[in-house]
């Protein structure tokens, strides 16, 4: 989609894509530097097998070819779920 509302017939490149991403996080009071276009993939991991979709199919979504790197987003993700705060209602 360019600045106008049109939607294109190719897609945005990897680098249209950080670019979006670091302007709405500079306007949500985000550092834009903690973002890429990569921390949609890394999102969209941690958030299917948080929500018990199976490794395998979420590494068919992500390209991912083994199951190695797509688990350091799985782990990342259980931070927060298997977290002794929260589960005291903090």
């Amino acid at each position: 989609m360019d600045r106008h509302g049109r939607i294109g017939a190719t897609r945005l490149t990897a680098q249209a894509v950080a670019l979006v991403l670091k302007r709405h996080a500079a306007g949500a009071g985000l550092d834009p530097g903690e973002v890429a276009g990569h921390s949609l993939r890394a999102g969209l991991a941690t958030s299917a097998a948080a929500a018990g979709v199976p490794e395998r199919v979420i590494a068919e979504q992500t390209g991912h070819k083994g199951t190695a790197m797509l688990r350091r987003y799985i782990r990342e993700g259980s931070l927060f779920r298997e977290n002794a705060a929260s589960a005291v209602g903090l």
